[in-house]
């Protein structure tokens, strides 16, 4: 069986991610995660007493408890999703971004190729075969005018403390490729959303607001535009890299799916409308009010995905409209696990863990 040591396997992405494989049946899969305030164990309810799921509390900048944890548990490969990863944080405080963002990778690359070394060094047939997939963001390209998208050969130009220190995790898998042959791969995605979304990020917190009758604050004039991308799809992409992508590649993925905030929120506003037909709150659009623009805030995300399509086949299945009202729906039945993130009571949760 196929062991995956998964870093921020408790984040909104990462959590979706190894759900998927756990569920799959034919993978061991190992959490590593320091638990900010963004790692939720709650979501992990569902395989979080499967037999192969194993859950440790840790940070990657500790280069030595990674790697004392990937000899132990003989693993395959690697997924790093760790990262502080809210733009609006960034600029209140990038200490944290530059620690684990950048820090980290290297200390996670360090004990990796500790690792991989070893495997080498012993014949170990896993080394032939491990790879280090690392997950980043179309926001290390920086911003696009009103025409073109981003494909891999874009050059870098972040335009927040978020961005940079995503861009300098980039840089540093490619040097490791580069000059150690260390097998690594990198993905630069485009924003994400689904269930178990933090609700500090746009779509989430525009619901809770919406559901709440609270003021629904929109940057700017709200012409901000993004490439939308449904978490599962997300996954299933990864999934595909990971078994198939070509060593030392970066591959973009997004979900065809560009967008204005402002349409973006009107449309949940009315998703809203219609499954919450008694809300006393209707219209909800009629909350929505435009604040100040934040600094630094990039005017267009687009993707280019054809790369991972043309090389492994992969295409996102949900549109934006199925895949919102999916993640409206999800929202509009979970209320106890958004109720614990908001008032912080899903800290600290270590119940019914396979721990090492």
């Amino acid at each position: 069986m196929e062991t995956l040591f998964i870093t921020g396997g408790a984040g909104f992405i990462g959590s979706n991610f190894l759900t998927r494989k756990i569920k799959s049946g034919n993978t061991r899969i190992v959490n590593y995660d320091k638990l900010t305030y963004a790692g939720n164990l709650d979501t992990l309810h569902s395989v979080e007493n499967n037999a192969n799921y194993f859950f440790i509390e840790g940070d990657i900048c500790n280069q030595e408890l990674v790697r004392k944890t990937l000899v132990e548990n003989e693993v395959d490969s690697i997924v790093n999703f760790a990262a502080e990863s809210h733009v609006d944080r960034s600029i209140e405080s990038p200490d944290d971004f530059i620690q684990t963002n950048i820090v980290g990778t290297y200390r996670l690359l360090q004990a990796s190729r500790d690792y991989w070394n070893g495997l080498k060094e012993n014949k170990n047939y896993r080394y032939k075969n491990f790879r280090f997939l690392h997950v980043s963001t179309d926001e290390v390209y920086g911003s696009l005018g009103d025409r073109g998208s981003f494909t891999e050969k874009t050059p870098y130009a972040p335009n927040s403390p978020y961005a940079a220190s995503k861009a300098a995790s980039d840089h540093l898998i490619r040097s490791f490729f580069k000059t150690f042959e260390f097998p690594a791969i990198t993905t630069n995605c485009s924003n994400n959303y689904g269930p178990h979304q933090f609700p500090e990020k746009l779509i989430p917190l525009m619901i809770q607001k919406a559901i709440a009758g609270e003021p629904l604050p929109v940057y700017g004039d709200g012409l901000h535009v993004r490439d939308w991308l449904y978490v599962e799809d997300h996954c299933i992409a990864l999934e595909q890299t990971l078994k198939n992508g070509q060593l030392g590649e970066v591959y973009n993925i997004g979900g065809n799916n560009e967008k204005t905030n402002l349409d973006l929120v009107n449309t949940l506003c009315e998703i809203l409308d219609e499954l919450i037909s008694n809300s006393p709150h209707k219209p909800h659009k009629s909350l929505i009010k435009f604040v100040d623009d934040r600094p630094g805030h990039d005017r267009r995300y687009a993707i280019d995905a054809g790369k991972i399509k043309r090389d492994l086949g992969w295409e996102p299945a949900e549109t934006l409209d199925t895949g919102l009202r999916k993640t409206v729906q999800w929202y509009i039945n979970n209320p106890q696990w958004v109720e614990r993130v908001m008032s912080g009571a899903y800290k600290g949760q270590r119940l019914g863990l396979n721990k090492i």
